[in-house]
């Protein structure tokens, strides 16, 4: 009799393109399809075939709505998936504005895209899915409550958990029947952390089998605030932001970390800790999802604090391009909050371009930073960045607060995993593989279950007794060193970075000169044909 086979299509050794398979004789059921994030060697995999066929999927079962779990289902319908996707009223909600929102991102990018490359004489990229694709799939989501058992198949149901990450976030609890016995699993999705502001405590079930857990902090812990101390620790960063006259740009996620903050920034306001200054939100996707938190409001978890802070006379919300470059002239101080929380793509990059180069400016970052994106090369104290082709040099204060985190820490994990009574295997996912390790290490010591480290395209055979590393059958979509990994395109940016600095050093012209020689006869002598080395569309993707 035929066991279930557990595939890891995404979140394997990576923090984002969550997307697990689970397959059963009678049914294929997915996990999340999450867009990937990060260098651009990984984000190539949103471009590449699915590693399955979507026409044969029987339902997807969504944990929540961020990008990097939900990203890639308008691509799944849009290439044959025609089933259920189950979800909670609320991540429904939210899917319909963030799915769209990214579809208009695509088709932004890739004209700007096609615009360049056209000048370079490269041929032309199609979007991922547009916003339109997205908003044709809508129809497939099927709303399920919280504990309520769904049946797919006569051999396999699911209820949702609260996961206490986002609103409407969930753990994914499946029954396996039809085999030699009962097996359960638990797909975590991201766990919440302690004192989240609209969010519960994490709650899930005892005694499964196996546990698919993730791990972005599993080698970290945060300090542990209360929302009084988190609140003091944000006014002292808004403080000293204002005594510098400039601005206070924080990149934030548009999706209830932007109206964490928002809550917390407006309630020192009203106590007259800090001084009351202009807060604009700018990202449309940030005013969609605040109404989506308005309908909610009730529901939440301090909601009444949110609608106060939604209605504050100094808040606003920019809309237009131009309302939004307008802020560049404003010259007071000022605090704007603005999307990608990784400064991947939205209006924060343009904010960035203008302040980060200012001494005045301080920029906050109050979430997770992935390998490779341009807010974890900020992070981690580059002096010289590329913008938008422009090299911009850092003299902002680069502030953290990781308080505001969604994602549960060391120990809240360790917490969190022990009430689960795993008995025959964990398996260690969304996570980089440093933050992996050092959580595998910890576990071993505390547990005597088997725990799995996937990697990307790894697929599990899941019997009664443990799990089994079954063979491939076709060959992995990236060297397993790729996912969570900065690449070649962040070396090649700081070597020109530093290239420019190196020459600009140099007192004469011809000692340049002399330089940029040496150089081309080091790349002559190297040199490797193209067509040895290039794969199918390599080029067309560059940005």
């Amino acid at each position: 009799m035929a066991f279930p086979i557990l595939h890891f299509y995404g979140a394997a050794g990576c923090v984002t393109g969550s997307c697990f398979l689970l397959e059963l004789p009678s049914a294929r059921v997915l996990v999340d399809c999450g867009l990937f994030q990060g260098a651009k060697s990984e984000k190539e995999l949103n471009y590449k075939p699915f590693p399955f066929i979507p026409a044969e999927l029987d339902a997807v079962v969504l944990t929540h709505a961020h990008i990097d779990h939900s990203g890639l289902l308008p691509k799944l319908a849009k290439e044959g998936f025609s089933g259920p996707i189950f979800a909670t009223v609320a991540t429904i909600d939210l899917c319909a504005i963030m799915l769209q929102d990214s579809g208009h991102i695509q088709e932004s990018e890739v004209k700007q895209l096609n615009r360049r490359n056209r000048r370079r004489g490269r041929g032309t990229v199609e979007p991922i899915y547009s916003a339109d694709n997205a908003r044709r799939m809508m129809p497939q989501f099927v709303p399920i409550p919280y504990g309520e058992w769904r049946e797919v198949a006569p051999d396999l149901r699911f209820r949702i958990w609260d996961a206490g990450h986002l609103m409407g976030s969930g753990s994914i609890e499946i029954e396996c029947m039809g085999v030699e016995q009962l097996i359960r699993l638990l797909f975590s999705g991201d766990v919440g952390a302690a004192n989240k502001l609209f969010e519960t405590r994490p709650t899930g079930p005892d005694r499964v089998d196996y546990l698919i857990c993730e791990s972005t902090y599993g080698d970290r812990e945060r300090e542990q605030y209360a929302m009084s101390e988190r609140r003091d620790r944000l006014k002292d960063i808004v403080v000293k932001a204002s005594d510098l006259g400039g601005v206070l740009l924080i990149p934030s996620f548009a999706v209830e970390r932007t109206q964490e903050v928002l809550t917390d920034l407006v309630t020192l306001m009203d106590e007259h800790v800090v001084a009351r200054c202009p807060v604009v939100i700018d990202s449309p996707l940030a005013s969609r999802a605040s109404e989506a938190f308005k309908r909610h409001a009730a529901e939440l978890p301090n909601g009444s604090a949110f609608i106060r802070a939604l209605n504050a006379s100094n808040v606003r919300f920019t809309e237009s391009a131009e309302q939004s470059k307008a802020l560049d002239l404003v010259k007071e101080f000022h605090i704007i909050i603005a999307a990608s929380g990784m400064c991947e793509a939205g209006r924060i990059r343009h904010r960035l371009k203008n302040w980060l180069w200012r001494p005045e400016c301080t920029v906050l970052f109050v979430g997770f930073q992935a390998a490779g994106t341009l807010g974890r090369i900020i992070q981690d104290g580059a002096s010289t960045v590329r913008i938008q082709g422009e090299e911009i040099h850092v003299s902002a204060a680069i502030r953290t607060l990781d308080a505001y985190s969604g994602h549960a820490d060391a120990s809240e994990l360790d917490d969190w995993i022990g009430k689960r009574g795993v008995k025959k295997g964990l398996f260690l996912v969304h996570g980089e593989d440093a933050a992996r390790k050092v959580m595998c290490d910890r576990l071993a010591s505390r547990t005597q279950v088997t725990t799995y480290c996937p990697s990307l395209d790894d697929s599990f055979e899941l019997s009664p007794t443990g799990a089994r590393l079954i063979g491939a059958n076709a060959p992995p979509r990236v060297q397993p060193s790729i996912p969570g990994h900065a690449d070649w395109n962040n070396d090649l940016q700081d070597f020109v970075l530093d290239l420019s600095d190196r020459l600009k050093s140099i007192a004469q012209d011809k000692g340049r000169a002399i330089v940029l020689r040496r150089l081309r006869a080091a790349l002559d002598a190297d040199e490797v044909p193209l067509s040895k080395t290039k794969g199918k569309g390599d080029a067309d993707h560059r940005t």
